[in-house]
């Protein structure tokens, strides 16, 4: 998403440990923003001269959050509670500013509504293995796209990072844009 606005980023996995992370007391927001600074922290202790931009995606649905699905038939289940229902995708963002130590945080929640899916279309999909590693077990920006019926909110947020709070992050930390452009 950064190169399709002219960024060209340097990605780098972050070492942070999200299962040793402590959530207790955390509500959804602040849930994903801590996941966002974790991760953004554990990359700037290794490029302390460089801007390093974070985030995390997370689903909650009746309040409950619904992580990344750990085997296919972990998928399958998370696609079957999702199917027909409304829930919400919250994405933390985090970006550190070089010189200061700062890190600003933001995030954004979009309401996401499935169409009712059969289970066909669930074992269909959960065989593409699109569904491993992504929140709630789906990838908006993929082909479960044909299983959306409508959103609420900001499509990139859902994809895993909001470009407008992301633009809104740097003029904040006193950043252009234009400065990050090849």
């Amino acid at each position: 998403m950064l190169e399709a606005i002219g960024v060209q980023p340097l990605v780098v996995p972050s070492k942070f440990d999200e299962g040793r992370f402590d959530t207790d007391g955390l509500n959804p927001r602040e849930l994903a923003i801590a996941l966002a600074r974790g991760k953004t922290a554990a990359v700037a202790r290794e490029y302390p001269g460089d801007v390093v931009l974070g985030a995390d995606t997370i689903v909650v649905l009746d309040g409950k959050v619904i992580g990344k699905p750990q085997s296919p038939e972990e998928a399958g289940s998370m696609l079957q509670e999702l199917s027909g229902r409304t829930h919400r995708v919250y994405t933390g963002i985090a970006l550190y500013r070089p010189g200061s130590g700062e890190i600003l945080t933001d995030a954004d929640c979009t309401l996401v509504t499935m169409r009712e899916l059969d289970p066909r279309e669930i074992r269909w999909y959960v065989s593409t293995g699109e569904p491993m590693g992504k929140a709630g077990g789906y990838g908006i920006q993929g082909k479960a796209a044909l299983f959306v019926a409508s959103i609420n909110g900001d499509y990139t947020g859902v994809i895993g990072l909001p470009l407008s709070r992301f633009y809104e992050i740097l003029k904040r930390a006193g950043l252009s844009i234009t400065s990050f452009f090849v």
